[in-house]
């Protein structure tokens, strides 16, 4: 295991290296001048020179390329051009609002999409299957942005339940340890502002987890349907077993392999592919960042936002990989 895990994290480089190069060559073909965005229209071209050569943006892009890999191999991320601030000191805030808002709408995705999934191939073909698919095919095809528009308008305007953007009260703010709000009130034992914190968070992650929830549904139901065909069910079955145990210990254990994949592959697009949500909640995240720097051609925080992005994705990929042989003693990384 360890040296399947140690072959895994060799692989990260050359991964990593063709990201990081791609990235760096398409954000520069990206239209416009850093130059002109930060200085304005009104900047003289003697301004504009003198910008670009204390960036490095004057010299040819393949010795950009080498100072940029230079620095990253020291561990600097660069500094931000708009706000003269490290990328490393500015990142993790924004990547901790999306952890916090992609954990959470996994976990219900999860809860909801596995059971609805195992629940409707229990029952194949009875009412509750087709009333959970149909929401499933629902769930996959609704713009997320027309649902969080909705969420907004039903339960945060007309019903006045939850607050409609934001991490916080404006008025009661938290005071940040991780920029895991959940996990900073709790450290403070503040749970009156934990309350308020997990209702900001359950409008944007109900939106985000529609799609993963539905996906999740389908392939668990798929999956398990195979699986209740076996013999060793049928066998199960035939001993009087309780159908309940029979289901969740027996075939939920060897039905769960692709499940755990998508569930992986979900988890990775959901750190990544926030930003429709973040920007209707006006969520802090990760998001947000990146294209708020696409916007102002800031490239130190494009290139090592989507770095960081890329290596969660792939660790995330390894620790489904490793946790295979965890749930199917079958599975050997020898």
């Amino acid at each position: 295991m360890l040296h399947y895990i140690g072959k895994r994290l060799l692989q990260l480089i050359p991964v990593l290296l063709g990201m990081t190069f791609i990235v760096f060559l398409i954000i520069r073909a990206i239209p416009g001048d850093p130059a002109q965005v930060i200085l304005g229209q009104q900047a003289t071209k003697e301004a504009k020179a003198a910008l670009r050569a204390s960036l490095g943006l004057d010299n040819p892009w393949y010795i950009q390329y080498v100072n940029y890999l230079g620095d990253l191999l020291t561990g600097d991320l660069g500094e931000s051009m708009r706000t003269k601030a490290t990328v490393s000191s500015e990142l993790w805030p924004y990547l901790a609002a999306t952890f916090e808002l992609a954990l959470f709408a996994m976990i219900l995705a999860v809860i909801i999409g596995v059971n609805a999934g195992i629940v409707s191939a229990w029952f194949q073909n009875y009412w509750f299957d087709y009333f959970a698919m149909i929401l499933a095919l629902i769930g996959v095809s609704m713009p997320i942005f027309w649902l969080g528009l909705m969420g907004q308008w039903v339960f945060g305007i007309q019903m006045d339940l939850l607050p409609t953007s934001g991490r916080e009260d404006a008025r009661n703010p938290v005071d940040p340890i991780t920029y895991m709000y959940v996990v900073d009130t709790i450290i403070h034992g503040r749970f009156d502002q934990l309350w308020d914190v997990l209702k900001h968070l359950i409008l944007p992650a109900i939106a985000l987890a529609t799609i993963p929830m539905a996906i999740i549904a389908r392939m668990t139901r798929s999956s398990m349907l195979e699986v209740m065909r076996s013999d060793y069910v049928r066998t199960a079955r035939a001993k009087g077993q309780n159908m309940f145990w029979v289901v969740y210990k027996h075939a939920l254990k060897n039905a769960i392999i692709p499940v755990l994949t998508v569930i992986g592959l979900q988890m990775g697009l959901l750190l990544g592919g926030a930003i429709l949500t973040e920007t209707i909640f006006s969520w802090p995240g990760i998001g947000r960042y990146i294209y708020d720097a696409i916007g102002y051609r800031d490239y130190p925080v494009i290139q090592s936002g989507i770095l960081v992005i890329a290596f969660v994705f792939v660790m995330i990929n390894l620790i489904v990989d490793i946790l295979y042989s965890f749930i199917d003693p079958r599975i050997k990384y020898d």
